[in-house]
């Protein structure tokens, strides 16, 4: 009895404790104080078994970054009841950043079902099927991590008076300690590379622009006499919060003055009391600002928003970029190069957490945005991408390493190669000694090469050229085909395998789906098609001459299926004239109904289907010209 009493105290007595515990872990985590938090719900679990509670902690690992802790306390909570809605799918988007893409679908999926109109949820499904597709061209992109001394994490670097300016956090101290995660609150610093690549400890920047709260991300003006940066909105001592007790970003202004130092520091026109507004990027002119805000109106999370400088120097009313950009999700850390605007969100598509994107605007819109893929983007969180030097190099933000840190990214022409074997169109076999010309028809620069006896060649290609493979040998029909580089953004390989035909005077060749309406000689959309085929054949082949000639079926008079099929042959020669094909080179013939393919002569009933195999299109070489010295 007396060890009984002692355990019914023993359980109270930590039922008690882990109450406590719990209680603190809640204040925590209302106050968005989550590393005190997470501390005390780790406690509090010990001898405490709660399914909301376990959710609180996994939200504020995800607030943490520790995606593995999170996935662990999500999956606590999704065994006690499954999870849906908006756990779900923060547990999905958790799991995606793992790389754990099979249970991320399964929770996706759950979501979409519930919400099969919404656009995100969609997109991230699509994104977790189509993980592959971020890593189709991985050469594209060198990404190495700075290593930049004096702070624990940093980011969103800028080139600023021959070195960087960035945002950091160092160990937090006394009354500089973020109760979100125990660091320091945000400062902006410098730094600079010395002879050896090596860099400078940060520093922070000179003047009133780092407060008692968070300052940062900042950028600088092309003139290099203002900076326009992020701050927590407080005054003196006091952070101030809405009547939901959180606390908002705004936007600032800060001048050079002559000591060289950030001062006159004044609040952006269209910051606002209960939502935030961060993330400035300025146009190189500097009559454009960009930034991010949750400001009500919006599509959802924070949207990407444009002001333009006003005659008098004020900046006009934010307009918000719109649908094709901003998402419910979030849209962060906007950055320009000429028309292009990089940004990030986990709305669109994306490889996991935020992701990097490129677009571009021309005729008064943008293009859908560009996933940058991996490596610019990883499984975690990639942001405040920076291109320099035209986008051959730069720096971009990412948490891939566990913490926020400054990466550089070099980079590099996609590679182009187009290759593929010539064979006997008759026999299949490999064709040999095919003289193959690369025609660069941007440059007019050729390459030759003559194949072996398996028929192969192969050719590099360079980005932004348009190309023509063409192929030719004696007796044979010449052939080319037509490459394009331009515009290509990623690595790829032509596989352009030709046949050649013998070149046989006077055998007809049956030009495939060269077909007619009843009764009609002019060229159907179809037929063009397979025209511009012939057209191709004849040009590659210029001391050939050639007669085109065209069948009707057996329906109507002899004489006016003659009458039909020479318009028709005639229709098609005139069709072949206007791709360029020399006219001295073409002869149109008409046989009316005199040689069908089938049975369908006069007085057979045949169906449309026989018919029209005999309203066919055919071609043969009537001469060959003797070739130029």
């Amino acid at each position: 009895m007396k060890y009984t009493t002692y355990s019914i105290m023993l359980a109270t007595l930590l039922t008690g404790c882990a109450q406590q515990h719990l209680t603190k872990a809640d204040k925590a985590y209302e106050r968005m104080a989550y590393a005190d938090a997470v501390r005390s719900y780790e406690k509090a679990f010990k001898t405490l078994d709660d399914r909301d509670a376990a959710l609180r902690t996994a939200n504020a690992y995800v607030q943490l970054g520790d995606a593995q802790r999170a996935a662990s306390w999500y999956a606590y909570a999704d065994r006690t009841t499954p999870l849906a809605g908006d756990q779900a799918l923060a547990y999905g988007r958790v799991l995606q950043s793992l790389g754990q893409k099979g249970e991320a679908s399964r929770q996706i999926e759950k979501v979409l079902t519930e919400r099969p109109d919404d656009p995100v949820v969609r997109e991230l499904a699509h994104g977790i099927a189509a993980n592959d597709s971020f890593y189709a061209d991985t050469t594209l992109y060198t990404v190495r991590p700075l290593n930049i001394p004096g702070a624990s994490s940093m980011f969103s670097a800028q080139p600023f008076q021959g070195g960087l300016l960035l945002t950091a956090e160092r160990s937090g101290t006394g009354r500089n300690t973020n109760p979100w995660n125990g660091a320091s609150f945000l400062d902006m610093y410098t730094t600079k590379q010395d002879a050896s690549g090596n860099w400078s400890e940060v520093r922070p920047l000179d003047g009133d622009v780092n407060g008692l709260y968070h300052d940062g991300p900042a950028v600088c003006s092309t003139s290099g006499n203002e900076i326009y940066f992020t701050r927590s909105d407080y005054y003196k001592h006091r952070i101030n919060k809405d009547d939901r007790a959180i606390s908002h970003l705004m936007i600032f202004k800060a001048e050079r003055i002559a000591d060289g130092s950030w001062q006159n520091i004044k609040s952006f026109a269209y910051n606002g009391a209960d939502f935030s507004a961060g993330h400035p990027a300025l146009s190189a002119d500097g009559r454009t600002l960009y930034y991010i805000s949750d400001m009500p109106g919006g599509f959802g999370g924070t949207d990407i928003y444009r002001c333009d400088l006003q005659a008098d120097g004020t900046w006009g009313y934010p307009r918000n970029l719109g649908p094709t950009i901003n998402t419910a999700a979030n849209e962060m850390f906007p950055t320009l190069d000429g028309d292009t605007l990089y940004f990030s969100s986990n709305g669109h598509r994306n490889l996991g957490g935020l992701d990097i994107f490129r677009t571009v605007f021309a005729d008064d819109e943008w293009s859908l945005p560009e996933n940058l893929n991996y490596p610019i983007n990883s499984l975690q969180d990639d942001f405040a991408f920076v291109p320099l030097n035209g986008g051959s190099s730069g720096y971009l933000s990412s948490n891939r390493t566990g913490i926020d840190r400054i990466h550089s990214f070099l980079a590099h022409d996609p590679t182009f190669l187009v290759k593929g074997r010539f064979t006997s169109s008759t026999s299949g076999q490999p064709m040999s000694n095919v003289e193959v010309t690369l025609i660069n028809l941007t440059t007019g620069e050729r390459t030759m090469v003559t194949t072996g006896p398996d028929g192969s060649y192969a050719f590099p290609l360079t980005k932004g050229q348009e190309y023509r493979v063409q192929g030719s040998k004696d007796g044979m029909f010449t052939e080319s085909r037509d490459i394009r580089t331009a515009g290509l953004r990623t690595s790829q390989t032509w596989n352009e395998d030709f046949q050649l035909d013998e070149v046989i005077l006077n055998k007809p060749i049956v030009i495939e789906n060269i077909y007619y309406d009843y009764d009609r000689w002019d060229i159907r959309a179809d037929a063009a098609l397979e025209l511009d085929k012939v057209a191709r054949l004849f040009m590659d082949n210029p001391t050939l001459s050639f007669e085109l000639s065209s069948h009707t079926d057996s329906r109507a008079s002899d004489t006016y299926n003659l009458v039909l099929s020479d318009a028709r042959a005639n229709s098609a020669v005139d069709y072949l004239i206007r791709k360029g094909v020399e006219a001295s080179r073409l002869k149109a013939k008409g046989y009316g109904e005199s040689r069908p393919v089938n049975r369908c002569v006069d007085g057979v009933e045949c169906t449309e289907e026989e018919h029209q195999a005999n309203r066919r299109t055919e071609f043969k070489v009537t001469a060959v010209a003797k070739p130029l010295p």
